[in-house]
């Protein structure tokens, strides 16, 4: 495949449904091992991978997807799992080829694959490259051995940084992700860990506090009383420690979440923050797909075997479809612009919901600075405003 440009910029949802793009996304639903903190559709298979098998259900269930896509134009592609990175180069490269058979294409499409920074996957990076994939991202999650130990990590601190300048060397972009609120680690160590990984950091880096799943074993630690996340005071202070530095580094939060030089965002991520469409194929993937006019959420089986056996006998794996009410649209547009610090067309909102966002709910969170709208037509939270984000969208939805 021609090697692709980086994205040159990130304009704000300017307000069609239509203009935030369509991504397909990839999920690779096996691991090496399951973390203990991951709630994820990820599975162990110690017997093995029967991978070209998959790599054919992988490309029909894309045909299936394009059957009802025709007319999209690829802005992204996304491997994301589980772990990716434990796949063959030739089976990215296969899938890669088949959604460019499917679909153009756009110049600048952004390929990502996630991976783990462990010596043999980093060995791999070379052929990913070769495949097309343009963009990696790494879950590195922690500079600290110890840490990565408790986390369930198979690297270590020194393959990480080993692997990601290897990164660096293969791709023309690199991001990489790091979890903090992590038991007994305070915010003058976050700032430290932090101050080093933006050392390293290209032009992309996720933050992600660690959250107690259900049905994971880290869970059933905190049941019993064995693992106690930072208190809400500590947890503030190194979410502000996290866009302090960041922002003195020239990576501001452009996402929740997220945070990148400006022009590097991720534009997988973009398409699903803005509302986009984007076609889920792999056991226990999520889509969104406008199909004869109607918005549909789409989710495939969850077990690899059985989505393997359905996609080889229907030509899918999905498992449940949804046409999404005006109502369910407008709400799943709040819950996911918000999170961008772009945040959301009013505009837009009105358009899908029917009825415009409810002035007598924005004006309290405006007058507290909780929220505000740069241009008429715009709402986004405040940096005060963002760390409250759940509670913003539950006071500004239509139901309480």
């Amino acid at each position: 495949m021609p090697v692709l440009e980086r994205e040159r910029s990130n304009a704000p949802d300017p307000g069609p449904a239509g203009a935030a793009g369509f991504a397909v996304y990839v999920h690779w639903p096996f691991c090496a091992a399951k973390c203990p903190y991951c709630d994820f559709n990820s599975h162990v298979r110690h017997g093995g991978i029967d991978e070209p098998r998959f790599a054919r259900a992988y490309r029909a269930e894309l045909g299936h997807m394009a059957q009802r896509l025709p007319d999209s134009i690829v802005k992204s592609i996304f491997f994301g799992g589980g772990t990716p990175s434990l796949m063959r180069p030739e089976t990215v490269a296969a899938i890669i080829e088949e959604i460019a058979a499917l679909w153009p294409l756009a110049g600048d499409a952004e390929i990502t694959l996630e991976a783990n920074p462990t010596s043999v996957e980093a060995d791999r990076f070379a052929g990913y490259r070769s495949a097309g994939v343009n963009r990696l991202s790494l879950g590195v999650q922690s500079l600290h051995d110890e840490d990565l130990k408790a986390l369930g990590r198979l690297h270590t601190a020194h393959e990480a940084i080993a692997a990601f300048d290897i990164a660096r060397a293969t791709f023309p972009r690199v991001s990489f992700d790091l979890i903090y609120g992590r038991p007994g680690r305070d915010a003058a160590h976050w700032a430290r860990e932090l101050a080093r990984a933006l050392d390293l950091a290209i032009d992309h880096l996720s933050l992600y506090q660690l959250t107690i799943e259900e049905n994971t074993p880290f869970f059933d630690l905190a049941a019993r009383g064995k693992l106690r996340l930072p208190e809400e005071d500590l947890a503030r202070a190194l979410y502000d420690v996290a866009q302090e530095l960041c922002d003195k580094a020239g990576l501001p939060a452009y996402e929740i979440s997220n945070h990148a030089v400006p022009g590097a965002e991720s534009r997988h991520n973009l398409v699903y923050w803005r509302g986009g469409d984007y076609a889920g194929v792999g056991a226990g993937a999520h889509g969104r797909i406008t199909d004869k006019g109607r918005r549909i959420a789409t989710d495939t089986l969850k077990s690899p075997e059985a989505w393997l056996d359905q996609v080889e006998l229907q030509g899918h794996g999905i498992a449940g479809e949804e046409a999404l009410s005006p109502r369910a649209m407008a709400e799943e547009y709040l819950l996911m612009g918000l999170r961008l610090s772009e945040g959301i067309s009013l505009s837009r909102y009105a358009g899908i919901a029917g009825i415009p966002l409810s002035i007598e709910r924005i004006r309290p969170l405006a007058d507290l600075k909780f929220v505000e709208q740069p241009v008429p037509d715009r709402l986004r939270a405040t940096a005060q405003g963002r760390p409250l984000l759940n509670s913003l969208i539950a006071a500004l939805a239509d139901s309480p």
